[in-house]
């Protein structure tokens, strides 16, 4: 029989998760994708074990945002639709697709069964949010107002529109090794690279002429700038992964060198922004001071950390580059020993929630 202390404690802790229910976050579903890379990255370091524990992680809290999600649809709609229309929160909506993506592609090895059906659980939602959200923001209105155009300020999540977008180019690649359909496959991950390209190329110019003309918020890079990188990485994973189709399929015999061209000067670009971003974080937290609390944003700087190192492994493996490979690996106890930090002050912040309900950021 249950001692009335532990019943008290668990009562305690299901009040709490129904009251923060409403408050979950729309990049909630960046820890399954930080999670889920990482899970890959340790997979290329050879680390079995470590790697399913993690994509297993990866699919139960994929499980639990989901049921979230879907809660707070049904049961706070109002509020979901106002993340939605907000342009620095509905695009967070987006790691939803990406963080499917990502575990479907992390079970494509042992069970593309699996794979396929998260594609499939995906592309929908794709289409739904990777229009939608923009089109919200391009037709704002208020009551009283006629519909116009507005232009809005652009931040790292913007970002997420990509890195959604090159989810479907890695995941296609993935279910193009084999089969009737590798030729349609194959060119279905060519052709969102080059949307994901496109979408990467306009945001950039946005982002670049905002940051240096002082336009970022609160005087310094925040969290999920750090998408701006995994962005970069994404499109090169998902290159490095086009590249390893099969030569004689006719679109990888066309556009080819041009993905594996655009690739490499992508990985240089985000090995670039790298000290940058270490750059501008000492500054926000060594010389503003400004506190380190765990927030759902530092997820953001997870992932593209993972991303960055199974990218830079896999192309520098793919395009026989051992220096890059290398590297790759190195940052790869980057990206863990970064998910191990963040981990570690998710529980912290969740233990001082239910102790004390104060409810996490």
């Amino acid at each position: 029989m249950a001692e009335p202390g532990s019943m008290s404690a668990l009562a305690r802790v299901s009040s709490r998760i129904k009251g923060a229910w409403p408050n979950q976050p729309p990049a909630a579903f960046a820890f399954v994708m930080a999670t889920g890379i990482v899970s890959s990255a340790l997979l290329d370091a050879g680390w079995g074990l470590a790697a399913r524990a993690l994509l297993w992680m990866a699919v139960g809290a994929l499980l639990v945002l989901i049921v979230g999600l879907v809660g707070r649809l049904v049961i706070h709609t109002n509020a979901a639709v106002i993340d939605f229309r907000d342009p620095h929160r509905g695009f967070g909506y987006l790691t939803m697709v990406a963080a499917i993506n990502v575990v479907g592609v992390g079970f494509h090895p042992v069970a593309p069964a699996v794979t396929w059906v998260m594609a499939a659980m995906s592309i929908p939602l794709w289409l739904f949010l990777a229009y939608g959200v923009p089109l919200s923001m391009m037709l704002r209105t208020e009551i009283g107002e006629t519909l116009r155009p507005r232009l809005l300020p652009v931040d790292g999540t913007w970002f997420l529109w990509v890195v959604s977008t090159q989810s479907l180019a890695m995941v296609a690649a993935s279910l193009a090794t084999g089969g009737s359909q590798v030729r349609f496959l194959s060119d279905a991950a060519v052709a969102f690279w080059g949307i994901g390209i496109m979408l990467y190329l306009t945001l950039t110019t946005l982002v670049m002429l905002r940051l240096l003309t002082g336009g970022e918020n609160h005087g310094g890079i925040v969290p999920t700038n750090w998408i701006f990188m995994g962005a970069t990485a994404i499109t090169v994973l998902a290159g490095s992964m086009i590249l390893h189709l099969p030569a004689e399929v006719p679109v990888i015999h066309v556009a080819g060198p041009t993905v594996g061209g655009i690739s490499y000067l992508l990985w240089a670009f985000g090995l670039w922004w790298v000290p940058l971003l270490v750059a501008f974080g000492f500054w926000r937290h060594a010389v503003r001071r400004e506190p380190l609390r765990y927030s759902t944003a530092l997820w953001s700087i997870v992932f593209p950390l993972g991303m960055f190192a199974v990218a830079t492994y896999r192309f520098g493996t793919v395009n026989h580059m051992p220096l890059v490979a290398w590297l790759g690996n190195v940052a790869t106890w980057t990206a863990v020993a970064a998910w191990l930090a963040v981990l570690l002050g998710m529980t912290l912040t969740f233990i001082r929630w239910v102790r004390r309900g104060n409810p996490a950021g």
